[in-house]
């Protein structure tokens, strides 16, 4: 069994950030995982607060090759930084007796309402033409090569008015 966890940090309003925590399963074995259950107990009550979804999920069973998910979303009011743990995974499998306990991938510590300095005017843009710009200049060449092979110049307009008199 694989786990894998992500997490994502959004600013809602000053004071208050979302962080959305997303739990991919994966079982790599060859044989099906019964009483899956997973459970991240590493959100503190004193630093988070449950808005959508639930810390703890449970499967019936997980076949050899599938994949399973399951997110849920926390507010943060507390500044600091936080190291979380990894979520853990118990299943059981028909050729042991005892159930298997898996972890997850860490996650990298969350600066929590951190002071982030004012991003620059026009910074997006830049971005954007660094990443883009040499793509977006292609694309324009290769149009304006392609207008003026197949729109007819003015002298063969003329010429062709001039045939039919």
């Amino acid at each position: 069994m694989v786990a894998h966890k992500k997490v994502s940090v959004a600013r809602l309003k000053t004071g208050v950030e979302r962080v959305s925590v997303s739990i991919d399963l994966y079982n790599e074995g060859s044989v099906t995982a019964y009483d899956v259950s997973l459970s991240d107990d590493s959100w503190s009550q004193d630093t988070f607060e449950l808005v959508s979804g639930d810390v703890s999920k449970t499967w019936e069973r997980l076949d050899a090759g599938s994949t399973a998910s399951h997110s849920f979303i926390l507010e943060s009011k507390v500044k600091g930084m936080f190291h979380g743990s990894p979520a853990v995974i118990k299943f059981r499998v028909p050729t042991k007796a005892a159930m298997q306990e898996a972890y997850s991938t860490p996650i990298l510590p969350l600066d929590i309402l951190a002071d982030k300095p004012p991003e620059k005017k026009f910074e997006w843009a830049k971005r954007l033409l660094a990443k883009y710009g040499s793509l977006v200049s292609v694309l324009l060449l290769v149009t304006l090569f392609i207008y003026m092979i197949t729109t007819p110049s003015k002298s063969s307009t003329a010429k062709a008015s001039k045939k039919r008199r």
